[in-house]
């Protein structure tokens, strides 16, 4: 790479850097005053409105099956020929084990699980029954070294590789059936919409069209430009809207993945789309089909043989939201089991000494900026209670009740919020939900932080890391909604299972310092 070339490099890191550095300033605009987005448009993302299939999922859950097929029928052929008879039967039940996991893992190895494999599994035969007996041979090896019974035992690797190569072969033909009705259906399908029109998107519709097996679904085209500059329908796709609209686009039709289709030299206006688009939970890719300078690796991804410029990823996605959501179930109905003589005694309390009902519901903002309903005990009295959160509670405030008053300092209120969590619109652990209407001073949230809404791109959370970090109770200045948010946006960026393990484990520590607590 010449100089010129090295001057010119652009370089995703520091754009990720210029994205995020305005998180904590103030906001020129909020993206929930974008405006209502067209009819065109909300016909497309009424009819994308559900929810498709991750290929990762579905992959991984195929892997599971196949190695759960070949433990059965190892299993099952193991003792057909011996019963529990052999010479050393927990040396054959782990080489059962092990040979079943290692077929699984050479097949991953050989290509095996990539989508244009499912689709066309005769294709990929040869690499699956390969895969197949180079564990079988590999277990040979194992039995033999483990004793000298490996030969006695022929007959049964000898059914078990006839046997599990016919269920994988009609297994994966049938499964192959199946994902390519979902293709068509589009249920298991990335949805993208290209941002950015003329000759630079049409150049890389073409490009996606002519990889095969494509699973990129182009959902529509969003600029800002004129007709003359950008035509309304580019290579058979509409121009649905402008950058404004786009952002509730995304949220309404559940797009997966945004594709800049802009040069790179226009560094600046990629930046001010950015700022508008990070906010969304999705992967942001710019397309890089078409220009000449090379780049590091790590920063490419891949449509076929399309590269793409990874900007930005989605948040504890795939696999990952599957650990947490395992995580949440198993530690809110362990939080429920210990709890529940406290949470009896609490609406006891709060019966006997105001009228009105137990729970108080509040809507809040979720995962994708969606409306929740949030459950809480009552903590108020109930001729004065505020749904909105317009006024945030202070110090001795005269609509909390006497009860209440100890249900918000020590947090017992938040208890219901566990059956939230079973319900799905909450996490345990993730960026505190605020009320719809919260606002500082009559300047809401959105208004005071740029960036506010990156906080929903993961699902709210009973605690997070702001909490924990002492920024609980009334937020009556800038500074305190501020520090929040970046509190927030660190938990999103460097979410692992630790964290909210750590998260779990100090909140009942940091609660006891109720000093910001009304």
């Amino acid at each position: 790479m010449n100089q010129m070339e090295k001057h010119q490099q652009f370089d995703i890191d520091r754009l990720r850097r210029k994205v995020t550095q305005g998180s904590g300033g103030d906001a020129t605009s909020a993206p929930e005053d974008n405006g209502s987005i067209n009819a065109l448009a909300r016909q497309v993302a009424n009819h994308l409105s559900e929810e498709n299939y991750s290929p990762a999922i579905i992959i991984g859950q195929m892997r599971l099956f196949e190695f759960l097929c070949l433990l059965a029928l190892g299993l099952g052929t193991l003792y057909f020929f011996y019963g529990a008879q052999t010479a050393n039967l927990w040396v054959d039940l782990s080489i059962v084990v092990l040979a079943s996991g290692a077929t699984v893992l050479m097949m991953q190895m050989a290509d095996c699980y990539h989508v244009p494999a499912l689709r066309a599994p005769l294709r990929s035969v040869l690499r699956i029954w390969g895969s197949f007996l180079v564990a079988m041979v590999a277990s040979a090896l194992a039995l033999f070294l483990a004793g000298d019974h490996a030969l006695s035992l022929r007959n049964w690797l000898i059914a078990w590789f006839a046997l599990g190569s016919a269920v994988l072969l009609t297994e994966r033909v049938l499964f192959g059936f199946r994902i390519r009705r979902w293709a068509r259906n589009g249920v298991m399908e990335r949805r993208a919409v290209i941002v950015g029109g003329g000759q630079p998107a049409k150049d890389l519709i073409r490009a996606l069209e002519m990889q095969p097996d494509n699973d990129i679904r182009i959902c529509g085209i969003f600029d800002d430009r004129g007709t003359a500059r950008s035509p309304t329908v580019v290579a058979g796709y509409p121009k649905l809207g402008t950058f404004a609209e786009l952002v509730e686009f995304a949220r309404l039709a559940r797009i997966d993945m945004l594709i800049i289709a802009l040069p790179l030299s226009a560094e600046e206006r990629i930046l001010h789309l950015l700022r508008k688009l990070w906010v969304l939970p999705l992967d942001i890719r710019l397309a890089a089909h078409s220009n000449s300078l090379r780049f590091r690796p790590r920063a490419y991804s891949h449509v076929g043989a399309v590269p793409m410029l990874d900007i930005m990823d989605k948040p504890i996605r795939d696999w990952d939201s599957v650990a947490k959501r395992v995580f949440d179930i198993t530690f809110s109905l362990l939080a429920l089991a210990v709890f529940w003589p406290v949470m009896i005694a609490t609406a006891v309390a709060i019966k006997a000494t105001s009228k009105g009902p137990v729970f108080f519901i509040q809507e809040r903002h979720g995962f994708n900026n969606e409306i929740i309903r949030v459950l809480k005990f009552r903590s108020m009295y109930t001729e004065m209670s505020d749904p909105t959160a317009r006024q945030a509670v202070t110090k001795n405030d005269p609509r909390v009740t006497p009860v209440g008053r100890f249900l918000r300092k020590s947090s017992i209120d938040e208890l219901p919020q566990f059956f939230n969590v079973l319900q799905g619109s909450l996490s345990l652990v993730g960026p505190r939900p605020h009320a719809v209407l919260a606002q500082t001073r009559e300047r809401k949230y959105s208004e005071i932080v740029e960036g506010y809404f990156a906080r929903h791109r993961v699902k709210p959370g009973v605690t997070g890391w702001a909490q924990i970090n002492g920024l609980r109770g009334e937020v009556d200045t800038d500074e305190k909604i501020k520090l929040r948010t970046a509190y927030d946006l660190y938990y999103i960026e460097n979410w692992s299972l630790f964290l909210d393990l750590k998260i779990l484990f100090l909140t009942p520590f940091r609660l006891l310092n109720t000093e910001n607590a009304y």
